[in-house]
């Protein structure tokens, strides 16, 4: 049997895993692992400018390819700065394993140099964690670690490293497990039988139904099965802002996303519904609103491979627990059996309801924000983008406004092309997770939707972009204030911009794109906004930033009135509510 130290035994079963890319910051604790993936080809080392942004590289690189992120640190500060990329990630359901070297294993505890109790640090925010005490465990450690992130509902684990036991000096015997077994976690599979059965009867007998589809159908694998169902019923379809690309987005019988920045269609619908098949969503407090008004003349499915999450803020009249993809697929089984059929005329007539909202105040039927003045509207830019790119770029957000203006307006016919941080709603997300997509997908489009406020939070990544040619595309919507906070600003507070406006103190993006090496460019104007935009996708081989000035009164609408509100509560503008 081979012997092998503890930092070459951990990073041949990385390799072992199947994992090919690792994102990363050294430091003391972690030299022994730095020095073995020095010695080895197979893995690439991405070395980031903040260990934050390793969290979220890794992070977007397992939103886009369906592959479990792998970030490594060392450390005291180097692991708690990972501790907003891990929390993003948590809130997410996305699966991340996080190496965290630590001291050595006497001085734990004694307050040693760069010592954190990473494990207690993190604990409330990971699906497990792992502490290394003997070397020779480290193969299973990895094999364990990476199986509970990517299963069951995905999520990130910690496994802290003390220095000693990645001691070159000392050697162990290596095996690495063909499979794994873990004795308290067992992820539902298969949904019960008899509840998907009751689903698919409740599912033929409505007469206003809407499919809510959220990120777990994406991280399940199972956005086909759901376009094939929606399209086997004709039912309308709604996704959450992270299931968009779930459904086809310029499919019609999208409504389009719901919730606090939802289309007025999809929450008007969703209100008057009498049926809501939710797949992979979990009812979060952007889409429902106030609980007690959600949808109140609906029954509900939820199918979810989290039993924590049924019924936790919604109750569910039929509760489903398993995978996705599972569960999808024995529907569309009993629906093509099933001797009971759709009634085609109460579907029609809720449709003919559902186009006469859409014609009203629907975002993609009538021109719902106003282009007669000199000023550009950040609508009009993602829309530009959309047209440019012809919709199949990877399209990373930070968050803020410029965050639902492109979930609103950017439509997404693909999953997994849509990566934002939708529950912790981190800034500084958008740039480094552009990183990590197009880490992945060298020859795609992608492109990092910014503001001139998250842009600033993890700016230095425009080093990482130059190190490794990463020809990543950004798009800053700039108006000069972090908007969204201004936004609530102007709703709630007489307009007193406390701290939310930049003033005369932001840098000049262009030379500041020059001085790393990349291309700046300044967008003032209406009419030469597309053929720079189209100048600046040209540029296949090189970093470009737009720096794109929009007017910075610009509301995001329509919006739920919260709090107290029902779905169908809504401003639609700053003069028009429902």
């Amino acid at each position: 049997m081979e012997m092998l130290s503890g930092g070459d035994m951990l990073v041949r079963a990385l390799h072992d895993q199947g994992v090919e890319h690792i994102f990363g910051y050294p430091g003391g604790a972690a030299l022994h692992i730095y020095d073995s993936i020095f010695r080895q080809k197979e893995i690439q080392h991405v070395l980031v400018r903040h260990e934050q942004s390793a969290a979220h590289a890794a992070d977007a690189y397992t939103r886009a390819t369906g592959k479990v992120g792998t970030v490594l640190v060392t450390s005291g500060p180097g692991a708690t700065n990972t501790i907003t990329g891990i929390a993003t990630a948590y809130m997410d359901s996305i699966a991340m394993v996080v190496l965290s070297a630590q001291v050595t294993s006497e001085k734990i505890g004694e307050d040693a140099f760069q010592e954190t109790d990473m494990v207690g640090v993190s604990r409330p925010i990971v699906k497990h964690s792992f502490v290394i005490t003997d070397p020779a465990e480290i193969p299973e450690i990895i094999r364990k670690a990476y199986y509970i992130a990517g299963t069951g509902r995905p999520g990130p684990v910690v496994i802290d490293i003390p220095k000693d036991k990645t001691d070159p000096s000392t050697q162990f015997p290596y095996e690495f497990p063909e499979s794994v077994k873990i004795r308290s976690y067992n992820p539902a599979v298969r949904g019960h039988s008899g509840q998907v059965k009751k689903a698919v009867q409740l599912l033929l007998e409505a007469k206003r139904p809407v499919i809510y589809a959220g990120g777990g159908v994406i991280q399940g694998n199972a956005s086909e099965l759901l376009t094939t169902l929606a399209r086997k019923l004709n039912y309308p379809v709604t996704n959450t802002l992270m299931g968009l690309g779930a459904y086809p987005g310029t499919d019609k019988q999208f409504l389009g996303m719901l919730g606090m920045h939802g289309t007025f269609e999809a929450n008007t619908a969703m209100h008057h519904s009498d049926l809501i098949l939710a797949v992979g969503a979990r009812f979060d407090d952007r889409v429902t609103n106030t609980p007690s008004k959600f949808c109140p003349h609906a029954k509900v499915i939820h199918v979810d491979v989290d039993p924590a999450s049924i019924s936790k803020t919604v109750r569910a009249d039929v509760p489903i627990v398993g995978a996705v993809d599972s569960v999808l697929g024995e529907m569309i089984g009993l629906l093509g059996s099933s001797k009971t059929k759709v009634d085609s005329d109460a579907i029609d007539a809720w449709w003919a309801q559902i186009e006469g909202w859409r014609e009203r105040h629907g975002l993609y039927h009538s021109n719902r924000f106003d282009t007669s003045g000199d000023k550009l509207k950040p609508q009009e830019v993602v829309q530009m983008l959309h047209k440019v790119t012809k919709g199949n770029a990877y399209v990373c957000s930070d968050v803020g406004q410029h965050q639902m203006f492109a979930a609103q307006y950017y439509l997404f016919d693909k999953p997994r092309r849509w990566i934002n941080s939708g529950g912790l709603g981190t800034m500084g997300f958008g740039l480094p997770a552009a990183m990590g997509v197009q880490l992945a997908f060298r020859d795609d489009c992608v492109v990092c939707i910014t503001g001139e406020g998250s842009i600033q939070m993890c700016i230095q990544e425009l080093s990482t972009l130059t190190q490794y040619h990463l020809p990543v595309k950004i798009i800053c919507l700039n108006n000069q204030a972090l908007g969204m906070v201004r936004q609530w600003q102007d709703m709630q507070y007489s307009s007193r911009y406390s701290e939310s406006l930049y003033e005369e103190s932001l840098p000049d993006f262009v030379k500041l794109m020059e001085a790393y090496g990349h291309v700046g460019m300044k967008v003032t104007k209406r009419e030469e906004l597309e053929q720079k935009m189209e100048e600046c996708f040209a540029m296949k081989d090189r970093v470009v930033f737009m720096d794109i000035a929009v007017d910075p009164g610009e509301h995001v609408y329509p919006m739920l009135i919260a709090p107290n509100g029902s779905m169908r509560d809504m401003l639609l503008s700053k003069t028009e509510r429902t």
